[in-house]
């Protein structure tokens, strides 16, 4: 007897599809502009990459919510989302950096960018091989290691802040090394054991005080109008924030992670990449 189609619920994978189709707008635009001699048109062909890494991450954030919220999580979902992020948080970003500077390091080069291509493909398939064994539950509030979504979501932002910095400019300057390190870290980063918030909790019926919700205004604003250098601060946040979390009192804690919207941490076996 042949196995059943799986199920494919329509709203959660046309998310999935949309944050796809960003990852490989992506990797075209980076394509076109590696082909470029005119730096100016390169810098804007990158500039488009990172804008569809960025609208990829959004669609990503919004597939396990609508997922969640209609109860149709479900393995064909898992597995399609695992590999569009493959292509969106893995290939396009180690793509990205490789055109930007690592192509000057030849071989090295090469092999950073897949080193973080590789700890971001088996960080996603280790969570799908757990998942598969059910050993992870819709209770899970919290990633084990940096998430692969919110790795890229790093580079993009701190490609961004380069490109802003050398506007104008023939080339990238000096501070354009620090995204060979960076990739390594964050390949280190996603299999380590700090704990990130997932922000599960926050969905469609997630309710604020009106201070806070002015506050999640004022911060969507400020990003908008500063977007060059406002999307890496909010990266950057909550990668350090992994760092401070095991010094902070369990109050402390809770109290932060309740005011992001999130509800007490349970402590669990493994989390979602």
């Amino acid at each position: 007897m042949s196995a059943p189609n799986p199920k494919i619920y329509l709203l959660p994978n046309l998310m999935t599809a949309g944050n796809l189709f960003c990852g490989f707008a992506a990797v075209l635009c980076i394509y076109d502009g590696a082909q470029e001699t005119n730096y100016s048109v390169a810098a804007m062909k990158f500039h488009d990459a990172i804008w569809f890494i960025l609208a990829a991450c959004i669609f990503d954030l919004l597939d396990g919510r609508l997922a969640r919220l209609g109860g149709h999580d479900s393995p064909f979902g898992r597995e399609f989302d695992s590999l569009a992020d493959i292509v969106s948080f893995g290939m396009a970003p180690a793509l990205l950096v490789y055109q930007v500077v690592l192509g000057e390091f030849h071989n090295l080069g090469w092999m950073i960018a897949f080193v973080y291509l590789a700890c971001g493909t088996l960080r996603l398939a280790r969570f799908n091989c757990v998942a598969a064994q059910g050993e992870t539950t819709g209770a899970d509030k919290n990633f084990t290691g940096f998430p692969i979504t919110a790795a890229a979501g790093v580079i993009a932002s701190i490609t961004l802040f380069l490109l802003w910095l050398d506007e104008g400019q023939r080339s990238l300057g000096r501070w354009k090394y620090v995204l060979p390190f960076l990739m390594l870290f964050l390949s280190f980063m996603m299999f380590s054991k700090f704990r990130y918030p997932s922000f599960k909790a926050v969905n469609w019926r997630t309710t604020q005080t009106t201070p806070r919700f002015l506050f999640v205004i004022a911060l969507i604003a400020v990003t908008v109008k500063f977007y060059q250098w406002m999307a890496a601060i909010i990266f950057l946040v909550y990668l350090l924030y992994g760092f401070l979390r095991p010094l902070l009192s369990p109050k402390r804690r809770r109290e932060i992670e309740e005011e992001l919207g999130e509800e007490p941490e349970v402590e669990t076996i493994e989390e979602s990449p």
